[in-house]
């Protein structure tokens, strides 16, 4: 069965860190690219973060450059955002997906916030949670 677990959520107070991890099986993650995306109550999903296949390049969302960074270990079949300096406004479900091939394609959803298309498998979530 393929699928992708993330973990790593909880409740974390404002300027706190917490490292999310994004666990595959039934298939390799060293042939896909990874995104990371969010979903707050009330607003559409949004992409967070991407890490490319053959060179690790990455791309991140404006709200969260220099905060959060995404990486990945091949060998134990995980991807990881570890998620420094966080904000009540980082409050959100966040999901892992992965889409075979080399890179994310980056694009924009309904509400004008950066997306990454095409992805075929995705994890079931994990709630981070901001607050004091």
């Amino acid at each position: 069965q393929l699928q992708l677990v993330e973990s790593g959520g909880g409740l974390v107070q404002p300027g706190g860190s917490l490292r999310l991890s994004c666990a595959a099986s039934g298939f390799n993650l060293d042939s896909y690219a990874i995104g990371w995306f969010r979903q707050a109550p009330g607003k559409e999903r949004e992409g967070v973060s991407c890490i490319s296949n053959s060179d690790g390049r990455t791309k991140y969302a404006d709200s969260v450059k220099g905060r959060f960074s995404i990486s990945r270990d091949n060998a134990k079949n995980t991807v990881y955002l570890q998620m420094n300096s966080l904000k009540p406004e980082d409050t959100a479900v966040y999901y892992c997906a992965a889409v075979f091939g080399d890179h994310c394609t980056v694009g924009r959803n309904l509400a004008g916030a950066k997306y990454y298309y095409g992805m075929d498998y995705w994890g079931k979530g994990t709630l981070v949670t901001v607050s004091s």
